[in-house]
């Protein structure tokens, strides 16, 4: 009986071992799916909250963007803000939303017609209390207001940071702004102050409404609301696209599609040479691209985009920065050379603007397969080689051989322009014929 009792004895216990065993393996089972279920859904939730902030947020949308341009007319009719575009965007409708163009980190780009006239709204920040307010009217007494005189100084001094440009260097742009400012007789509002310096903090505004009287290679600044500026809107180029330029959007005069190129290529001649040499320090393009660019019905090259553009003193101070290699020196497209002797860039910068324009557009433009057939001929070879070597030239000390290089470049454009017109007059010689203005350096 015994021996039974200890036969048997030991059976059930051994086998509550088991369950006990089978139960807690299987806990440990559920545990680990339960912690793993938890740790994707925090992931998955914590991943749309990136999303929405960093996509979602940015994303173009109509909605937002008309609840941007309400904001804009509320604070217009609270009278915090001000400007010749306000009437017809707040009271009398003559401002038509069209679409959202472009929305990132609080930069809005907006389409619109005004009276009738295609315009780009801008801003370079979304709400108009995000600006730094004019510190003077803190201190003011609200029933005094500025005389003109006054706001020209406080102008001159906002734009001259903006452009980089030192007190004591050459004063032909500033004035510019000036003779504007005090056209008006009479004081300015703390609405027109605080407008006016809203804008005076965007530096594309700045460079856009001073370079405007200086050059016709930038937009036109057209109107203003509080911090929204209105430019002209104009076929831009697209990056996707070899022909960079839509050129049927054009309708310029009876021209061929590739005479066209060739009188948009002597305007990018043009801008090129003037931002070198018309204004009192060169300007530099660090954001050489074709949706930075647009073209206008006569065919003239406009910057657009000019976030990136910088005159000489401010290109100095950018560029000249610690290195270990000429990597660490580029910026954007202006690049320099880094002095391993100090570690430190080169203030000068390296390349050039048309350099860059001859990287990016020109030989796109130019290439055999874009030409097809007519890349074989005589002008077209002389054309591709000129262009290669423009892109392979570096600035440099010697400015001489660029400028010869792109001499070279005008005389070849100019000879297929003219070659394109006699063939379209059936064979004429071309006599008479008077290039594109962009040739009248």
């Amino acid at each position: 009986m015994w021996s039974l009792r200890r036969t048997m004895g030991p059976g059930p216990l051994r086998g509550g071992c088991l369950l006990r065993w089978l139960g807690l393996k299987i806990c440990r089972r559920s545990t680990l799916v339960f912690a793993l279920l938890w740790f994707g859904t925090w992931v998955f939730l914590n991943g749309l909250v990136f999303v929405h902030r960093t996509i979602l947020s940015d994303y173009c949308t109509d909605d937002k963007s008309k609840r941007i341009l309400q904001r804009v007319c509320e604070e217009y009719r609270e009278g915090a803000l001000t400007g010749d575009l306000c009437e017809d965007l707040c009271v009398s409708g003559q401002v038509e939303y069209k679409r959202c163009l472009y929305y990132e980190n609080g930069k809005k780009v907006i389409e619109a017609r005004w009276r009738g006239t295609p315009v780009v709204l801008k801003s370079k920040l979304e709400n108009f209390s995000s600006y730094e307010s004019l510190g003077l009217l803190e201190y003011q007494d609200p029933a005094e207001e500025l005389a003109p005189l006054d706001v020209v100084f406080y102008a001159t001094l906002e734009i001259r940071n903006s452009l980089g440009l030192d007190m004591g260097g050459n004063a032909s742009l500033p004035p510019l702004w000036g003779q504007r400012l005090r056209e008006r007789g009479r004081p300015y509002s703390r609405a027109e102050l605080a407008s006016l310096w809203s804008l005076l903090q965007q530096e594309e505004y700045v460079f856009l409404r001073v370079l405007q009287d200086l050059s016709r290679h930038v937009a036109k600044v057209l109107g203003s609301c509080g911090h929204f500026y209105a430019v002209e809107y104009l076929s831009a180029g697209h990056a996707w696209d070899q022909n960079i330029f839509s050129l049927e959007e054009l309708s310029a005069g009876p021209w061929t599609a590739r005479d066209m190129v060739h009188r948009i290529a002597l305007s990018f001649l043009d801008m090129a040479w003037r931002f070198d040499n018309d204004f009192s320090h060169r300007l530099h393009l660090c954001d050489i691209k074709p949706e930075n660019f647009a073209i206008r019905k006569d065919l003239t090259v406009v910057a657009i985009d000019v976030d990136m553009a910088f005159f000489e003193p401010k290109m100095r101070d950018i560029l000249e920065q610690n290195c270990t290699n000429d990597d660490d020196c580029n910026f954007f497209d202006c690049i320099s050379e880094c002095n391993m002797k100090t570690n430190k860039c080169s203030s000068k910068r390296r390349n050039s603007n048309l350099q860059v324009i001859c990287q990016k557009i020109f030989r796109p433009w130019f290439s055999p397969t874009l030409l097809g057939a007519k890349a074989g001929l005589p002008l077209q070879v002389d054309l591709q080689r000129a262009v290669q070597e423009c892109a392979e030239t570096p600035w440099g000390e010697d400015e001489e051989h660029p400028q010869a290089v792109q001499k070279r470049l005008l005389h070849l454009l100019t000879r297929l322009l003219h070659q394109g017109t006699a063939s379209e007059r059936g064979g004429a010689d071309g006599e008479g014929i008077h290039s594109h203005t962009a040739l009248n350096f």
